[in-house]
């Protein structure tokens, strides 16, 4: 049926419109052999992420209070046996994927997409019955393309006035997936981006300790998944959402013209695959940190030393590293310390490990790693900021020793954007935390159901899997 309107479609949007006809076009063939590898390990990563997560704090928080609001049962809440509403279960698992610092991270588009783009589109999967495993995967693409595009054509400047990316250019990737997971046509998933796009937001000032910069990414999964279901019903959104002169998207989250590049959200669709650029996360904190932790494990291959030798640690970094992770640590919660340059590396040095077990409210609050943490200077080096996006992580580390020796050491991006993990340590990494949740042998299912997912004919099947028996 066709959509009803009051006027056809404007003419002024190339770009909303190159974006929909991408995702309503796409089919899984026209996907590189090697993107729908990579895909997969991005997924299985993310799904391993949420299990995890369903056992924090923050996460059994929204599920008891949404399970006294919402009685529906459709949607599964990964790691438990809780059902909610598609929209309210996108919610709970993205806020699960992103729930404690471990999932991906697209560096170009300063964005996680798996807690954006998976909780939508398996909702879709489940109230869809029979949507395929390659069905599954060609829409979950879509949205892993276009997301990053939203993000690279923003730029820094949108983060760093204080939006947080996942937030509001999330928005869009949940809408892509959830419209392709539903078989939209372009003219609909116009509207679908339309709706989601208005409904962006999140402030980056809840990285100082608020349990609500983990709902963010959920509530962006929520969001999109709200403009698909509504494009599909006849509902209309901004049908030029990011080339509008006045409250698009672009203009009114940009403090100016010459800060956003539209032509990015469309470049190289086809050409360039946006979902070879997401790396995943081995240390349990912000991606910004990465390149600092490596930079130090460096420094320790030249010459052993830990906490106690250290008198200062000085770190030269982008802009961008100096507004998110730069600030005097404050002990506000565990999402401060996740979030904090001066955390993660004293307690780098103190464990010799970033990871789960380093994360707790004792670890944060202790006067020791808050004593080393502010021995780390965090500045802004304009030099490594003019190098542009490549280098948006890249650091200059000083560390200076109490007996009055120095050493220094920089790296342009952290090891794992400089060469994606291998499926072994993908699969470790999954098993390690899924199992935390869920029995070792319906762990090693869902392993095996992701990395064969080409073959399921149901993907609502991947949900199952993740429900806690």
């Amino acid at each position: 049926m066709k959509m009803e309107m009051a006027d056809n479609i404007s003419s002024g949007n190339p770009y909303t419109r190159g974006i929909a006809e991408f995702v309503s076009n796409l089919r899984y063939d026209a996907i590189p052999p090697e993107v729908r590898t990579r895909i997969k390990l991005l997924m299985l990563d993310a799904f391993g992420c949420g299990i995890y997560g369903a056992d924090l704090e923050w996460s059994r928080i929204l599920q008891q209070q949404l399970g006294v609001l919402d009685t529906t049962q459709a949607s599964v809440v990964w790691g438990t046996s809780q059902k909610l509403s598609g929209p309210h279960a996108a919610l709970v698992n993205g806020t699960q994927v992103q729930g404690f610092e471990l999932d991906d991270m697209h560096q170009q588009g300063i964005m996680h997409t798996g807690c954006l783009v998976l909780p939508a589109l398996l909702s879709v999967a489940e109230g869809r019955a029979g949507m395929s495993g390659k069905e599954f995967l060609t829409a979950a693409v879509s949205g892993y393309e276009v997301g990053p595009r939203v993000g690279i054509a923003m730029n820094p400047e949108h983060i760093t006035q204080g939006w947080h990316s996942d937030a509001t250019c999330g928005t869009f990737a949940a809408a892509a997936a959830a419209a392709r997971g539903l078989g939209l046509d372009a003219e609909r998933t116009i509207h679908a981006l339309g709706i989601a796009g208005t409904q962006a937001a999140g402030l980056m000032a809840a990285q100082y300790g608020a349990m609500v910069k983990r709902m963010h990414a959920g509530r962006a999964s929520q969001s999109g998944l709200y403009g698909a279901h509504l494009a599909n019903g006849g509902f209309t959104g901004i049908t030029n959402v990011f080339e509008s002169e006045y409250g698009g998207f672009c203009t009114t989250f940009s403090r100016s013209h010459d800060r956003f590049r539209m032509a990015e959200l469309t470049a190289g669709f086809g050409q360039v695959w946006q979902t070879m650029g997401v790396r995943l996360k081995f240390y349990s904190c912000i991606g910004t940190v990465h390149a600092a932790l490596d930079a130090i494990r460096d420094m320790q291959a030249q010459r052993p030393f830990g906490a106690n030798d250290v008198e200062k640690i000085v770190v030269h970094g982008s802009q961008i590293t100096f507004e998110r992770v730069g600030w005097k640590y404050v002990p506000q919660g565990i999402t401060s310390g996740q979030l904090n340059m001066g955390y993660c590396l004293a307690t780098w040095l103190i464990d010799g490990a970033c990871f789960i077990d380093q994360f707790t409210k004792d670890k944060v609050a202790d006067p020791e790693r808050i004593a080393l943490a502010h021995k780390v200077i965090t500045l802004h080096d304009p030099e490594i900021t003019a190098k542009g996006l490549d280098y948006r992580w890249m650091v200059r580390m000083e560390v200076y020793f109490k007996d009055g020796t120095r050493i220094e050491v920089t790296r342009k991006a952290p090891r794992t954007q400089e060469t994606f993990a291998s499926e072994a340590e993908v699969v470790e990494k999954f098993e390690m935390l899924a199992t935390k949740v869920l029995p070792k042998a319906q762990v090693a299912k869902l392993r095996d159901a992701m990395l064969n997912l080409e073959q399921m004919a149901d993907a609502a099947e991947l949900a199952r899997l993740m429900a806690k028996p």
